[in-house]
């Protein structure tokens, strides 16, 4: 019987840099237990214009699969762990890049935390994400990654809730409208490889995908960065001019949750 993978080879592009690709399902989803759940919680303007909400993500078959995936870190989280650990030490992983999340994104600190020791297990693999969850990661593996194994990597992507922590002087990437957009605004395209968002210059401009939908929302001057900062500004301005909130106890302090009614 041949081996079943959990991590795919990805489009061509991304296979012709041997790079292989972990996917989850893109924002809010139902779970089999009815519950609603959002596996990208810091998405902003983001949650609008993903690619990953639409075309090939949308076949059946396609979804099952990424429901499959999300399933297996949250129903039995050690059992995903020892999995993907003892796939990403096979031979065929030696020298190649894994990519974490074509979609989603690190859910929870115990599936970062999770990842992070997968990857401490094959140092002869090349990890590395883009990611929303920019004080989570912060927190986890410190704000210049010192505390992340020497093979993990991971780029700010710009479009989400917490833009502000994101270091705009530092590596990051945004999403523009088109190649000319990437570089009137002075960055450097990822089109020649995904890998540059990593290990390339430290301003990466991605072209939107040419979904015509999406890239009509978008329109043909913002970027993902600008449109969350325009965001951003509106509920600032809606804030100022509501009363302030009581404080809620010291030993109740809120918290996000990634489960949502939505």
């Amino acid at each position: 019987m041949a081996r079943k993978w959990l991590l795919r080879q990805g489009n061509a592009d991304l296979r012709r840099h041997s790079i292989y690709v972990w996917t989850l399902p893109a924002w809010v989803v139902q779970l089999p237990s009815g519950r609603s759940m959002n596996v990208c919680p810091s998405a902003g303007v983001c949650a609008d214009l993903c690619f990953a909400r639409w075309g090939t993500y949308r076949f059946s078959n396609v979804r099952a699969a990424h429901m499959q995936n999300l399933m297996l870190t949250l129903e039995d989280l050690p059992r995903f762990e020892r999995l993907m650990t003892e796939e990403v030490q096979h031979q065929r992983y030696a020298g190649r890049f894994v990519r974490i999340h074509d979609a989603g994104d690190f859910y929870s600190r115990e599936y970062l935390e999770a990842w992070l020791r997968i990857a401490d297990s094959a140092p002869d693999v090349s990890f590395y994400c883009y990611s929303k969850e920019i004080t989570l990661l912060h927190r986890v593996i410190g704000k210049n990654g010192e505390d992340a194994p020497p093979n993990f990597a991971w780029c700010p992507s710009l479009g989400g809730r917490e833009d502000r922590h994101v270091d705009l002087t530092r590596r990051h990437a945004d999403v523009f409208p088109d190649e000319e957009a990437i570089d009137r605004a002075g960055y450097a395209s990822q089109t020649p490889s995904d890998l540059l968002a990593v290990y390339g210059p430290e301003r990466v401009g991605i072209p939107a995908n040419n979904i015509p939908h999406l890239r009509r929302r978008q329109g043909t001057k913002e970027s993902f960065g600008s449109l969350q900062r325009a965001r951003d500004a509106r509920l600032d301005r809606k804030n100022a001019r509501r009363p302030p909130a009581a404080s809620p106890p010291p030993d109740l302090e809120p918290e996000d949750s990634i489960f949502s009614r939505a």
